[in-house]
């Protein structure tokens, strides 16, 4: 039984150290393959083979760690979902309240400051029960996170500021009630650094739910309703009713439900929301239509071809979440340094108390010095540095029509060396015209044309196509090839009237003992010209050759500029041979030309290149590029291309432009800037603030708001890649 990708909803991580702790635990459990947590999303990405362990048990294992674990299905597409707008909201009410409570407080902090006293607020009574609701009962969630981590064996945030906030408060009561002293009170600093951990939550909520905003925006396109053709009658249905196989109605101005086929009418339809691509694309019966796409100005019906999770919207969607799921491997130094660092904060904290009793001999200053490293030392921003970024970019990227499937791929791309691109479908249009026909012997051009053309009537070479298409506009219907063959990248064979037709290229020709030396020269000159020849041998004297050319896309040769401008080097790839591919590779601006690489050779071609000690980058569009682009580090497919090659591919191009590549590594490099800022911000946010805190130059109230805006500022940072113009 092949293996199961689930993702999986965890409730009450509150750190880099809870994500780390069950990523470790998932990883080292027998059955889990690979399993990814995720601290900004709160769910846990795990590979698992269900003949070991079941999802349930994978639930279980986390929450035996103190969580809560439930499964989410993504089988049909997402829509919004209100839970975190109820958190959000959450967050808020008890912040208000706590603000409430802890003004006073920090009022008369403010006032002692400026030797300014007001006996009321400095009422120990007052001060106490001001405090205590803010601690026990606004406090609870992270008594609750805390005590579960513990009783599972582990530690997060949660206990750090429990056993800091706890430390102020019961030391304030010892010192009221039991010493009488009224001047040593720290009930602000307990109720202030509470609430400005909550503050920092709401902010850090807030933030964090825009990093979702691309999946959002994504899921609103798709319409909640279709209008079908049954029974001969247009109705209205939910869209989970339309199924494969209906008859679809648009009109001018609506978005397009599902994927389907036009049957009928003419129109043009925007697809900028899917594609990035900013053209609308003109649809005649026979055209593909995507579901999110908007209709402009004609009325079609379509035949439903994909609907619910099967959509081309649906997969664009699921690609980005498991994205925005995947760590990079830059993630990795965060998550060792989490899962060891609140114990080590402990420790730091209680070697802080000894010393400062054992040098100064006030308790005061020593445990409020120790409060102080406990609260500043939060390891939130460690753990949000790189999946803020990595969901940001990917999000990003998807609006630019830019599907990255992984954090790693995104982190990959700036360390390009190579980009290796194919030629049909990728720098040319892949939509090749006969262009020219020379004839040998007794045979005319409409002879070599027709007989041409019945050979080809089987292939499914773009070249053949053009030579099938051309004779069947001229000559109609076509009778089919007997004994026909495939020589995948040299030629075709096969019968018709008794007798025996050959088409490939030439040295097909040579292997099948077809002399082509008579048409040498003219063939060398048409491929100077950039043509692809195609040979044909009657009974196997050859009868003629047929040319046919490609033309390059719209903004090939900049694409492939940008990327020499980018310090890359430029491979093309090609069937073709030497003098063809030489005059294509030309026209693009490319100077390092592979020719004559037979489908099955390209993926031996990559390898060649990357054993030379290059990361490299392949492009294609074709089932025969699925084996390289899985061979290369980097494998990116046009999106125009096949199936086959958009799941082998890292990175898919939706629009089919290759501005996409030079676009994309541009996203990486900005993600990974963003990321290293973030990374450096968090690892020297805590090397400076721990020891300030330990020699007593900051007080627990000022450590809080510091940790508050440690996290704040790391998600804001990412939030700039929003701003990232392809």
């Amino acid at each position: 039984m092949e293996e199961i990708k689930s993702t999986i909803k965890i409730d009450g991580m509150s750190c880099a150290a809870c994500s780390a702790r069950i990523d470790k635990k998932l990883n080292n459990t027998a059955g889990v393959t690979h399993a990814n947590v995720n601290l900004l999303t709160n769910q846990a990405l795990v590979e698992y083979d269900p003949q070991v362990i079941s999802i349930g048990e994978i639930e279980k294992v986390i929450d035996n760690l103190g969580y809560q674990a439930h499964r989410i299905d993504k089988e049909t597409l997402p829509v919004d979902s209100t839970g975190d707008d109820a958190e959000i909201k959450k967050l808020k009410l008890l912040l208000v309240t706590s603000i409430i409570l802890a003004f006073p407080l920090i009022l008369n902090m403010v006032l002692m400051l400026f030797e300014i006293q007001i006996p009321l607020l400095h009422n120990p009574y007052l001060q106490m029960a001001l405090a205590t609701p803010v601690q026990f009962i606004i406090g609870y969630r992270f008594y609750r996170s805390a005590f579960l981590a513990l009783r599972s064996g582990g530690s997060n945030m949660d206990v750090l500021v429990v056993l800091g906030t706890s430390a102020a408060y019961l030391f304030s009561l010892y010192n009221v009630f039991f010493r009488g002293d009224l001047q040593n009170m720290y009930f602000e600093a307990s109720a202030t650094i509470i609430t400005l951990v909550l503050l920092g939550k709401y902010l850090e909520e807030q933030a964090k739910n825009k990093t979702s905003d691309a999946i959002r925006a994504l899921s609103r396109l798709q319409p909640r309703s279709a209008r079908v053709v049954r029974q001969g009658k247009e109705m209205d249905v939910p869209i989970e009713a339309v199924r494969t196989g209906d008859l679809v109605v648009i009109r001018p101005g609506e978005r397009i439900p599902v994927d389907g086929i036009v049957q009928e009418g003419s129109s043009s339809v925007d697809e900028s929301m899917l594609t990035g691509e900013s053209l609308p694309v003109e649809k005649r019966p026979g055209d593909a239509v995507v579901g999110a796409s908007i209709n402009k100005n004609g009325s079609l019906k379509f035949v439903v071809t994909r609907t619910g999770s099967d959509t081309t919207l649906a997969q664009i969607i699921k690609i980005v979440e498991e994205a925005q799921e995947s760590k990079a491997p830059v993630q990795k130094i965060a998550d060792q340094v989490s899962g060891i660092f609140v114990p080590a904060v402990i420790g730091i904290a209680l070697l802080t108390f000894i010393l400062q009793f054992w040098f100064n001999g006030d308790i005061n200053t020593a445990i409020i010095t120790a409060v102080a490293v406990l609260v500043i030392a939060c390891p939130c921003a460690l753990g949000l540095a790189t999946p803020t970024a990595i969901m940001v970019g990917t999000g990003k990227g998807a609006e630019n029509g830019l599907l990255i499937k992984g954090g790693e791929y995104l982190e990959l791309l700036q360390k390009l060396d190579v980009v290796v691109l194919d030629k049909t479908g990728t720098i040319t249009r892949g939509e090749p015209a006969l262009t020219d026909i020379i004839t040998l012997g007794n045979y005319g051009q409409d002879e070599v044309l027709r007989w041409a053309g019945i050979l080809e009537k089987r292939s499914e070479h773009p070249l053949g196509e053009a030579i099938y298409a051309c004779a069947q506009e001229q000559y109609g219907d076509l009778p089919d090839p007997e004994n026909f063959r495939n020589y995948p990248g040299q030629g075709v064979v096969g019968k018709s009237n008794n007798l025996a037709l050959t088409i490939g290229n030439r040295s097909f020709m040579h292997s099948q003992a077809i002399d082509s030396t008579g048409i040498e020269t003219k063939a060398m000159q048409l491929e100077e010209a950039g043509k692809t020849i195609m040979y044909l041998a009657i009974d196997g004297k050859l009868a003629g050759l047929l040319a046919v050319a490609d033309t390059i896309k719209a903004n090939a040769v900049e694409a492939i500029q940008a990327l020499k401008d980018m310090n890359l080097k430029v491979y093309m790839i090609s069937g073709d041979n030497q003098r063809t591919a030489q005059a294509i590779a030309r026209q693009a601006g490319i100077e390092t030309v592979l020719a004559e690489v037979l489908p099955e050779k390209k993926a031996e071609e990559v390898e060649k290149i990357r054993q030379s000690g290059k990361i490299v980058a392949m492009v294609g569009d074709g089932i025969n590029d699925a084996p390289a682009l899985a061979t290369a580090d980097i494998g990116i497919a046009i999106g125009t291309g096949t199936d086959v090659a958009l799941e082998t591919a890292n990175i898919v191009l939706t629009s089919g432009d290759l501005y996409g590549i030079p676009a994309a590594i541009k996203l990486s490099r900005q993600t990974m800037r963003i990321i290293k800022q973030n990374l450096f911000w968090a690892f020297f946010y805590n090397s400076i603030g721990i020891p300030f805190a330990a020699l007593g130059f900051l007080s627990p109230v000022i450590a809080g708001a510091a940790m508050a805006f440690s996290s704040v500022s790391v998600v804001s940072n990412s939030l700039r890649l929003r701003r990232f113009e392809v």
